[in-house]
């Protein structure tokens, strides 16, 4: 016998709902919560590609049987209930709902990237997005970062944090434990990266949008390099400059 479909639920004052809603808009909420919120097919397939099992499927009354993903529960809410609990301009009719993963051991030898209290949530994803791409496996992420489970991270990672190991509002005694050469960006000194021999495996940091890499983080760097901008451009966009310099340490390893 085929198993019934899932009631829709219509009413706001749904408990389920409510504490749905919190999670998706509250960039906090997935610490109260213990779980995060992935909205879309590209997010949803991007985790159980990567044998990530959801918790829990959300979908729009209107998302047709065939694009539902599989998981042990399902909650389908009217349409202008899923667009009340969604975050984008247009809202993409499914989500799910994880566990919010243990934590991961730190690996002093890994190639990492050493966030350094940058703020914006865009940012902090497309830099996830390039550590995946570029062989860096572990990110670092100090406090006065954007959380990296955050909604609005989660959606512009793309589903980097996935191929990767997090630390949010990290310890700072994990810089302490790195055990590969730390490589600071700067916009006006330092050697040029293009000219750079640059080590592998090694961990760079990416600084505050305005204030860059704060002093203390900078001076456990064992270099400082700056990217070549003949343009003559005060400085990069912290993802632009990251996307670079990890790109240039990927191409060096490949030789």
């Amino acid at each position: 016998m085929s198993e019934a479909p899932p009631a829709v639920i219509r009413s706001t004052a749904n408990p389920q709902f409510k504490a749905l809603r919190l999670l998706a808009h509250d960039s906090t909420g997935w610490r109260k919560q213990g779980r995060i919120w992935l909205e879309g097919d590209h997010l949803c397939r991007a985790a159980l590609a990567r044998g990530v099992q959801a918790q829990l499927a959300v979908y729009a009354e209107t998302c047709p049987a065939q694009q539902r993903l599989p998981a042990p529960r399902t909650l389908v809410f009217a349409d202008p209930l899923f667009a009340a609990l969604s975050s984008l301009e247009s809202p993409a009719r499914m989500g799910f709902v994880l566990d919010l993963p243990a934590a991961p051991p730190f690996d002093p030898a890994a190639a990492t990237v050493v966030l350094d209290r940058v703020q914006d949530a865009g940012n902090v994803g497309a830099i996830l997005r390039s550590a995946a791409a570029f062989g860096f496996r572990q990110v670092v992420a100090q406090k006065g970062t954007a959380a990296l489970w955050s909604p609005k991270v989660l959606r512009a990672g793309m589903g980097a944090h996935f191929a990767l190991d997090l630390f949010d509002a990290a310890d700072p005694a994990l810089l302490q434990a790195l055990a590969v050469p730390l490589l600071a960006t700067s916009s006006h000194e330092g050697e040029l990266l293009h000219r750079a021999a640059l080590p592998w495996p090694c961990a760079w940091v990416f600084g505050h949008e305005g204030q860059g890499v704060s002093a203390d983080v900078g001076a456990r760097a064992s270099a400082h390099l700056r990217i070549a901008q003949p343009g003559g451009e005060e400085s990069l966009n912290v993802a632009a400059a990251a996307a670079i310099c990890l790109h240039a340490s990927a191409a060096a390893q490949l030789g």
